[in-house]
């Protein structure tokens, strides 16, 4: 299959679905519900998941979606070569408390692998993108116009200044605790997974480290996108994520890298396998 030939496709149906996010984020018509992890879900999440599944699988007729709030039971999945991984609504408490940092998350995955992504963050009318050996790009507000990305390229890798994307939901010191290294460190915040990602992508920051419970559907848009930006996203570790391989759809603490020429093996050394 030629994946570049569903990106426009998909760009419809990103931004059809987040207009139906932003719709209920402006009026604030929503109801909000517990998962049974104590974490959030609401109708606009279960709404967006419905609106991607009839529309993905009319895409590519065949092909099963896996979405967060759509979960098929592992006799099912364990059979499947290519299907639709998706978070219709990545950042769920950033929707909630009305920061603007959520996004709608489509991954394709083929054998394993992730080999397309793409995250629209409805609030700034963006979308990113990228197939697997095609390049990321970023989709400007303006609608028409593709700009190419590119993690940030250090002047010198082993002095400069390192730009961290943190959450607003984790302390700072869980993630800043695991610098094994004294170099100066700029923070920049935002809301989900898969926007802390593009950030580095952008290259608007250089490294994402995530500490606690993730799913499938956080990374495998971001990992297509952050790799064909020419970083990569690991386990931390530093071991290749897995999709699909379990009836377990949790993901291990990961972390983003930007630009390669930095010795980021040095300034997050591996924590032990205990923790």
């Amino acid at each position: 299959m030629h994946y570049a030939s569903l990106i426009e496709p998909l760009l419809t149906i990103t931004r059809e679905t987040g207009a139906l996010i932003m719709e209920h984020y402006r009026t604030g018509d929503y109801t909000e519900y517990g998962k049974d992890d104590n974490t959030p879900v609401t109708s606009v999440d279960l709404a967006a998941s419905d609106l991607l599944i009839h529309r993905l699988t009319h895409l590519i007729p065949g092909t099963p979606v896996l979405s967060e709030e759509a979960i098929q039971p592992w006799r099912k999945r364990r059979h499947w070569r290519r299907y639709w991984l998706i978070d219709p609504l990545d950042g769920t408490q950033e929707f909630i408390s009305g920061s603007g940092d959520f996004a709608v998350s489509i991954a394709l995955i083929e054998n394993g692998i992730p080999v397309l992504g793409m995250i629209g963050w409805p609030t700034m009318d963006s979308v990113y993108f990228a197939v697997q050996g095609e390049g990321a790009f970023k989709v400007s507000a303006d609608r028409d116009e593709k700009t190419p990305i590119h993690v940030r390229s250090f002047d010198d890798p082993k002095h400069d200044p390192i730009t961290v994307a943190l959450s607003r939901r984790q302390p700072e010191s869980r993630v800043l605790s695991r610098l094994g290294t004294n170099r100066p460190v700029t923070l920049v915040y935002t809301g989900s997974c898969a926007l802390k990602a593009a950030l580095v992508a952008e290259g608007k920051a250089d490294v994402f480290l995530r500490i606690g419970p993730t799913g499938e559907w956080d990374t495998g848009a971001a990992q297509v996108l952050v790799q064909e930006a020419g970083g990569v996203l690991l386990d931390e570790h530093f071991e290749p994520l897995t999709y699909n391989l379990t009836e377990h759809v949790g993901n291990p603490n990961f972390i983003v890298l930007g630009d390669p020429a930095v010795a980021w093996r040095d300034i997050f050394p591996k924590p032990d396998r205990s923790e």
